[in-house]
């Protein structure tokens, strides 16, 4: 399958593979777990968080930690969100998904081409949410998450790709070379 892919945090080059599975995760792995002894602090006294403003890396780890463990249990079928590659289905989409990141501050290097030989799970972004103290609201979201149906609101879905397994950059479409 082809897909195309935002190269942030680390560069990458025409040619370069790697493998993204729960043996070999991604950067979001890294990023969340660096916040799980906040994350069981506050599971085990929410009320000493009331009324705290949580960080964002703290929201972006409650919300992980609760998708990836309603997966596991629910859906293990599907890539873990850290431990595969969010690629788009064309060429557009990853444009203005690295417009975004780019604005977020956030290191963005090109829009590439690749090539997955893997799992995907064509997700909604509009259901991904901060995280809460509330250990089973994040649990209720992360389910409402995976089970991917209409939303509520009637909003259009913003599509996000989970691809795990072996990729391999074919082509760099775009360079944006922005916060790096």
């Amino acid at each position: 399958m082809y897909f195309y892919h935002v190269v942030s945090d680390r560069p990458k080059q025409v040619g370069q593979r790697f493998v993204l599975n729960e043996e070999n995760p991604n950067g979001v792995y890294e990023r969340v777990y660096a916040q799980l002894e906040t994350v069981e602090d506050i599971y085990r006294d929410p009320q000493k968080y009331e009324g705290v403003q949580l960080t964002h890396e703290v929201d972006v780890a409650l919300r992980e930690l609760a998708l990836e463990k309603v997966r596991r249990e629910k859906y293990p079928q599907y890539p873990s969100r850290m431990a595969a590659l969010y690629v788009s289905e064309t060429y557009e989409e990853a444009v203005r998904w690295g417009e975004y990141f780019a604005r977020l501050g956030r290191p963005t290097y090109c829009v590439a081409k690749i090539k997955v030989r893997g799992n995907c799970y064509y997700g909604d972004a509009y259901k991904c949410f901060d995280g809460t103290t509330s250990e089973q609201e994040n649990l209720r979201l992360a389910e409402i998450y995976w089970q991917n149906g209409q939303n509520e609101d009637g909003h259009q879905p913003i599509v996000e790709v989970l691809a795990d397994g072996e990729i391999e950059i074919v082509e760099i479409l775009k360079e944006i070379n922005a916060n790096i």
